[in-house]
């Protein structure tokens, strides 16, 4: 339905998952950098993805259906449920509310970002590399910056709300990492051009800030993408690995051995002992914690995530705490084939070496620890429901050498060619391989090419319950280019359709049938840019079909009327067309369109189809 009651909050949650959520996870990711304090970081996020998702679900509750199923979102409530229930036994705790609020923010963080990549997985590569860039600015002004005044002893902490060279390290470091998986995972040499120098200099941030921990992490993070990727490319990164240790351990030997355990050690015994006081249940979420390992000053952490939780919540919130981040990395390793799953798993296991001796809190407000757990797993969490719901990518890219796809192109017929040479190819058994020529690397199909949004667009489609081309595989050309081999839909197109008709009675049904199929694609958000008769295919069962489904997108909800006119122009854009469904026809389209659509929207067609004018192209 289209009315105004329905309208309203479904337009809301659509503002929502399309704009809000996309632009309070980019902040999220890089506001640190230029912000002027951590006060204002947090209001973003609460105003800008924490609040908004509570919205959408509340709009939408039937979405936490998937979110339960999802075992690490089940651990997260489990862990953050016990953290809130310790308070019971928490010594001195003045309100339940901060905590509360505390752990709700955490939970919405894990639920926005599965609303963020099902409704806006082609945006989620941009807002990284867009985060990514910001901080490599960033951290280029920071390491200019400090050069000018540098003295020895002096240690890095960046611009912005970073103020402690640690907490800065995790953000550089969190940052490195990406650029080094981005370098292993995309084919496009731009790319790895860009992704290599962008590296070093967050390596050389990070060596800057004088923090041991982060280069520890990053071998580990290193050795992990190493290993789930597999390829030429990774025996070079453990090449560049060993040299890189070499160097800084020759050159930076007073930074990484000066310090010695910075007392660790004498930390983590004091810290165990409190531990055995209470090893079952913890002091309790938010207990005051005082180490004095005889310094000169108290210390407020334990300087290891897994002892910190100990002390806190004990053996029982250790136990979930340790299941998510296991789960988050097995699931990763099922489903690598995906990209993101590399990205937001070597996170993980970043942020898991850094959490070995730095850290301590269980729960807080966004702020640089978020890099090391809860960002890297509300992405794997998100991924892996998505990717399980059929909504990403499951299909490898393989490379073709041009002798390969000359091999695989014996005996095929050329169906369309442009200047450059074939682009779709019918092969000798029937199937089809169409051809994507390489797009510039800053644009949307260089990050997400048109061959896997083909792919994509047709598991949507199958979802939705609309009949779409079975994908055999996708493959990455030398050249740059891509290709989705796949197995055509048995039919014609509905304008050879309309075409071959032998009465008006046939081509009223046949125009009937449109309407539906099309009140049907809008009615389950489905926007077609380029839907013409020549791309909707009449199929032997008489169903109807797409073809030509790279550009195609799909919303949240049905589609405003709006969307539903910008369709209308490119089927008046051919005159044959056009007087097919909008003069001979038209009372037959409007029938076939109220069968699904609402009133008004079928109202607002029949008057867009009034007001139009005839086309203009034959």
């Amino acid at each position: 339905m289209l009315s105004k009651r329905y309208a309203t909050p479904h337009r809301v949650f659509d503002f929502i998952c399309l704009w809000i959520l996309p632009l309070g996870f980019l902040l999220l990711l890089c506001a640190l950098f230029f912000l002027p304090g951590r006060s204002q970081h947090h209001k973003l996020f609460y105003g800008l993805f924490s609040i908004p998702t509570l919205v959408a679900l509340c709009i939408r509750p039937g979405l936490l259906k998937e979110l339960v199923r999802e075992p690490i979102f089940t651990a997260l409530v489990i862990f953050a449920g016990w953290a809130l229930i310790s308070l019971a036994w928490t010594p001195e705790v003045e309100s339940i509310g901060r905590p509360l609020k505390i752990a709700l923010h955490t939970v919405l963080l894990f639920a926005g970002c599965y609303l963020l990549v099902r409704y806006r997985g082609d945006l989620l590569h941009p807002l990284l590399f867009c985060a990514a860039t910001v901080a490599l600015i960033a951290s280029l002004y920071n390491l200019y910056m400090f050069a000018r005044i540098y003295e020895p002893g002096m240690r890095l902490i960046g611009s912005g709300a970073l103020d402690n060279p640690l907490l800065s390290s995790h953000l550089y470091g969190f940052f490195c990492v990406y650029w080094i998986s981005l370098g292993m995972l995309w084919k496009n040499r731009h790319i790895l051009w860009l992704a290599i120098p962008a590296a070093m200099v967050m390596l050389a941030a990070i060596v800057a800030t004088g923090s041991r921990t982060p280069l520890v992490a990053l071998a580990a993070a290193i050795i992990w993408v190493g290993l789930l990727c597999w390829n030429r490319r990774s025996i070079a990164l453990f090449a560049l690995l060993a040299l890189g240790a070499f160097i800084v351990s020759v050159l930076f030997s007073n930074i990484i051995f000066a310090r010695g355990v910075s007392y660790r050690f004498e930390i983590w015994q004091i810290v165990l002992q409190k531990i055995a006081e209470h090893p079952w249940i913890g002091h309790g979420y938010g207990a005051d914690l005082q180490v004095d390992p005889g310094i000169g000053y108290m210390l407020s952490e334990p300087h290891n995530f897994a002892l910190g939780v100990l002390y806190y919540v004990g053996i029982v919130g250790l136990v979930p705490w340790l299941f998510f981040q296991a789960w988050g990395l097995l699931s990763s390793w099922r489903y690598r084939v995906h990209p993101l799953f590399v990205v937001a798993s070597t996170w993980l296991i970043y942020g898991m070496s850094a959490a070995l001796t730095e850290g301590g809190g269980i729960l807080s407000r966004p702020k640089e620890h978020w890099f090391l757990l809860w960002i890297p797993l509300a992405l794997i969490a998100a991924l892996s429901i998505n990717y399980r719901a059929r909504r990403l990518l499951n299909i490898p890219v393989r490379p073709l050498t041009a002798p390969a796809l000359e091999s695989l192109s014996i005996g095929a017929q050329v169906i369309e060619s442009d200047g450059l040479g074939p682009k779709v190819l019918r092969l000798s058994g029937g199937d089809f391989l169409k051809l994507f020529r390489a797009r510039r690397w800053y644009t949307s199909g260089g990050f997400n090419p048109y061959s896997e949004r083909f792919a994509v667009n047709s598991q949507l489609l199958q979802n939705l319950g609309i009949q779409s081309p079975t994908i055999l595989a996708l493959y990455h050309l030398e050249d740059g280019s891509s290709a989705v081999h796949y197995v055509p839909l048995p039919g014609m197109t509905l304008r050879q359709a309309l075409q071959d008709a032998s009465t008006p009675g046939q081509r009223h049904a046949l125009v009937q049938g449109f309407g539906r199929f099309l009140a049907q694609l809008h009615e389950r958000g489905v926007y077609f840019r380029s839907l013409h008769m020549g791309n909707v295919l009449v199929l032997e069962n008489a169903e109807f079909g797409l073809i030509d489904i790279a550009d195609m997108y799909i919303y949240p909800s049905s589609l405003r009327l709006a969307l539903r006119q910008r369709n209308l122009r490119h089927m008046r854009r051919y005159k044959e067309d056009y007087g097919w469904l909008f003069e001979q026809h038209l009372d037959a389209l409007l029938e076939g369109y109220a069968t699904i659509a609402s009133r008004p929207a079928v109202d607002d067609l029949q008057k867009r189809i009034l007001a139009g004018s005839n086309p203009a192209r034959a």
